[in-house]
């Protein structure tokens, strides 16, 4: 019989996803909802203000996950560099570290001499074993910040899209945020139902819990709105 491992192997890529759709999903929602608090009777300003945040927080995300990815690399090749100076000019350091990787496993002297030895014989696969092991860095793909980029700042454009459409098919804010309510609840509890399944997680508790943080920050931008808007008037 076969046996298939199932692992998630694109965890970067759908770490992006999560952190652009969870955030569009969230934060024009919750300015929606605050404005629709204290605006009269137009969507209007509701909708220019929500796709307004929705432009600049696409771009803002966008750089963040851009910037992160190329802190990852520089951060990555800079260990790089020094492991194979370590490696160069302090040898038997290096082996001891190597030793000492392996001693963690409970491979007794012997054998940590024996893989240590044959492990140094290959300068790359020292180094890189080195760097996976000890230091604890995979090796970023080349591409992983302009993906990066692009990921979180899609998903986030999409995910805030989803509770501006109620604007459009209502007359009123108060219409449109019961509406956005509705449809932004059912985006949530789906998203976090499936990025919980994806991950290994029990996705019905993860369904819940996305969805209480988004309506959450909603209610509190809402009462905010209210708050200010009486005391200013």
């Amino acid at each position: 019989m076969d046996h298939k491992e199932a692992h998630l192997k694109s965890s970067a890529f759908i770490s992006d996803i999560v952190i652009g759709m969870s955030d569009g999903l969230t934060v024009p929602f919750a300015l929606a909802a605050g404005i629709s608090a204290v605006i009269g009777s137009t969507n209007q300003m509701v909708l220019t203000a929500g796709v307004a945040e929705i432009v600049a927080g696409s771009i803002a995300m966008s750089l963040g996950g851009y910037l992160a990815g190329k802190t990852e690399q520089e951060h990555y090749e800079n260990e790089l560099k020094r492991e194979y100076e370590e490696v160069e000019n302090l040898p038997e350091k290096e082996m001891e570290e190597v030793r000492e990787v392996f001693a963690e496993y409970g491979i007794d002297e012997a054998g940590q001499t024996l893989l240590a030895n044959q492990l140094a014989k290959d300068k790359d696969k020292w180094v890189h074993f080195m760097m996976k092991f000890e230091l604890g860095l995979e090796e970023p793909h080349a591409a992983r910040a302009r993906n990066s980029a692009l990921t979180i700042g899609s998903s986030y454009f999409i995910g805030g899209l989803l509770p501006l459409t109620a604007y459009f098919f209502t007359n009123t804010p108060k219409e449109g945020l019961v509406l956005s309510a509705v449809i932004t609840t059912l985006c949530l509890f789906t998203f976090g139902y499936f990025k919980s399944k994806m991950t290994g997680q029990p996705p019905i508790f993860g369904a819940l819990k996305v969805t209480s943080i988004g309506l959450l920050a909603a209610a509190a931008a809402y009462f905010v709105a209210i708050g200010f808007d009486t005391f200013f008037h």
